[in-house]
């Protein structure tokens, strides 16, 4: 199994009571720590401009600035986002900050890439908040014009939604693969998004838990299928809420530190709420018994774990861990 490690960006709410001249230093020093040893395969943000789950004024770092700069500051490590949105940004432009981007990692860039959801930060920004439906035709068309543009240079698309003529996009990306720079698309969508993947991606990524994960599975299975595609192409990964505690109680206090920690932003209902939903999610728990999840998720498909630890901001301990002894015994 691979594994990938989020790093807090402020967007969950995970940056608060750090002065905002030291977040970046923080996140830079978890980037460093991260690339300097050899847990970690990849690095990841969210692409968001406001917090979750309800906006506010505390700090949300943009993703793709980030990327630009963990590139410059790392050398190891893999970087992506979970993930773009498509409408955030126009396609041929977007394609073009990806392969600058890759230049400034010497190849090591991901390309996660979806349709969006949060109705409140497109809106707030301009951009309207179209049906699923049109949110959807971008994503299919905008990674056309990803894939002509990384791997011939320039993109021509007279599509529904977007409409470029042999925008040029040099230099190509270092990397040339199958899609230039690899293309993970995120969402669990059965009758659109799979099938995008189907057609598209190198990489999925969808919900993690063993149930939904088998049924979205054998449904990306038959869209390949259909589309003559090579199931075993796609490697299948999922994003996952992290808390680990070397006993039971640690966990239980883990938990309760985050129960206090959002309670500030977000109030007691709100964060009560979401640290009872956190607490039924596959890796909250031992060593040894996120170890026999994963396991079970390993045998479903799962080939790629991406982890976020809500704490990390401020206490490394989870993290190092999970490092000790999960990834050794699944790797």
């Amino acid at each position: 199994m691979r594994f990938g490690l989020f790093v807090p960006q402020g967007w969950r709410f995970d940056l608060v009571g750090i002065e905002p001249a030291d977040q970046w230093p923080l996140m830079l020093d978890l980037a460093r720590r991260a690339d300097r040893g050899e847990a970690w395969e990849s690095l990841w943000v969210y692409d968001h401009f406001h917090t979750t789950p309800e906006p506010s004024h505390e700090a949300t770092h943009e993703a793709w600035t980030l990327m630009a700069a963990f590139g410059a500051a790392t050398e190891r490590i893999r970087l992506g986002q979970m993930c773009t949105c498509m409408s955030y940004r126009e396609p041929a432009y977007l394609a073009k900050v990806a392969a600058t981007v890759d230049h400034v990692c010497a190849g090591r860039l991901e390309m996660g890439i979806g349709g969006g959801w949060y109705e409140h930060e497109w809106r707030s920004y301009g951009y309207g908040f179209p049906s699923a439906g049109e949110r959807l035709g971008r994503l299919r068309e905008g990674v056309e014009i990803f894939r002509q543009a990384w791997t011939t240079g320039s993109a021509t698309l007279d599509g529904k939604h977007y409409e470029v003529d042999g925008a040029i996009v040099r230099p190509l990306p270092i990397q040339t693969g199958r899609s230039g720079i690899p293309l993970w698309i995120a969402g669990g969508g059965e009758k659109v998004t799979l099938k995008i993947a189907a057609q598209y991606a190198d990489y999925t990524n969808f919900d993690g838990t063993p149930e939904v994960f088998a049924a979205k599975s054998e449904v990306l299975a038959g869209h390949c299928r259909d589309l003559g595609r090579d199931y075993d192409e796609i490697v299948r990964s999922a994003n996952y809420n992290t808390v680990i505690g070397s006993t039971e109680a640690e966990v239980a206090d883990r938990l309760a530190w985050y129960r206090d920690h959002l309670t500030g932003p977000l109030g007691a209902a709100k964060a009560e709420e979401i640290v009872a939903n956190l607490a039924t999610q596959p890796l909250v728990g031992t060593p040894e018994q996120i170890v026999e999840r994963l396991r079970g998720l390993q045998d479903l498909g799962l080939a790629y774990a991406i982890h976020y630890f809500p704490e990390a901001a401020y206490d490394r301990s989870g993290m190092e861990l999970f490092e000790r002894e999960v990834i050794p015994a699944l790797r």
